[in-house]
């Protein structure tokens, strides 16, 4: 399990929804499941460490940009 807090749940939920489309490319042996619980993203399990290691990189490489986008902007607008 991973958990990234963010500053309010909306953020979290805007992080949840750029993250979502990504699929594992690896059919088996993993399992991603992210949800928003308040203003925290949480996560996962898989079979092998290595496994676990490449999935584990690739979200944080992507959390990265979103987090540096949601800096870029500032904070989302209410609607």
């Amino acid at each position: 399990s991973l958990e990234v807090p963010f500053p309010s749940s909306h953020e979290a939920t805007i992080a949840l929804r750029s993250l979502s489309p990504d699929r594992e490319p690896r059919k088996g042996g993993i399992s991603k499941v992210i949800t928003v619980s308040g203003s925290t993203l949480s996560r996962w399990s898989a079979d092998e460490a290595r496994i676990l290691r490449v999935s584990v990189n690739s979200f944080l490489d992507h959390l990265s940009l979103v987090m540096e986008t949601m800096d870029m902007f500032g904070p989302p607008v209410a609607m």
